[in-house]
């Protein structure tokens, strides 16, 4: 036995592991928690992204992204500890799973995405910010954005029907 299935046992065999796995409520509450969270986060990646690709335009981006930021590091609060009580209960099981790795890929580029995003080409919103269309590299990110988050959705789609 590897030293990291040793963890990925124990991880599943600790009392809070064992509590969600066995509860005939708190896995599905904690799965409802999960979809909420993202929902808030894919929800307002998306309705930036599709300002950036042209929609609304008289809504300023800076304005947008000033309110919906918040909300997308506030839905964190709901997905990451979540996601990461789901694994403790299944630790095993989503390590093994193409559909599982691919997602947390996935969550790893949209991360650098947006990073990317909010420390390039969003530092001259000023010339775009309202009624202009969005430079090439901001249109860009945003469909590669929209791209990840719907692959995202579908991975763990993929993941709720084991």
């Amino acid at each position: 036995m590897t030293p990291g299935e040793g963890m990925i046992i124990a991880l599943e065999a600790s009392t809070p592991g064992a509590a969600i796995r066995t509860s005939t409520w708190l896995q599905p509450a904690i799965g409802f928690i999960h979809i909420l969270g993202f929902t808030l986060l894919a929800g307002s990646a998306a309705m930036f992204d599709l300002r950036l690709l042209g929609l609304s335009r008289q809504i300023p981006a800076s304005a947008l992204a000033r309110h919906l930021l918040p909300w997308s590091f506030g839905s964190l609060l709901l997905v990451v500890p979540s996601g990461l009580a789901m694994f403790l209960a299944h630790a095993g099981e989503l390590v093994s799973s193409t559909a599982f790795v691919i997602k947390m890929s996935l969550l790893m580029a949209a991360g650098l995405n947006a990073a990317a995003f909010h420390a390039g080409v969003f530092q001259s919103v000023k010339q775009w910010d309202i009624g202009q269309r969005a430079p090439t590299a901001a249109r860009l990110h945003a469909a590669a954005s929209l791209v990840i988050w719907i692959s995202v959705i579908g991975c763990g789609r993929l993941l709720a029907t084991r």
